[in-house]
């Protein structure tokens, strides 16, 4: 499922908000969501 997730978050369809809600509801795990944003901030800075 992370997979998928990944694909959709870095192709714009999910945001942080999205991915908070998946991390809540144990689609994906803190360790995951902490991958995914913090290559998000790293992009922007």
């Amino acid at each position: 499922m992370f997979i998928y997730i990944k694909q959709y978050f870095e192709m714009g369809l999910y945001t942080v908000d999205d991915l908070s809600t998946f991390k809540m509801a144990a689609m994906i795990t803190a360790d995951q969501f902490d991958e995914l944003t913090t290559t998000t901030t790293e992009v922007a800075q």
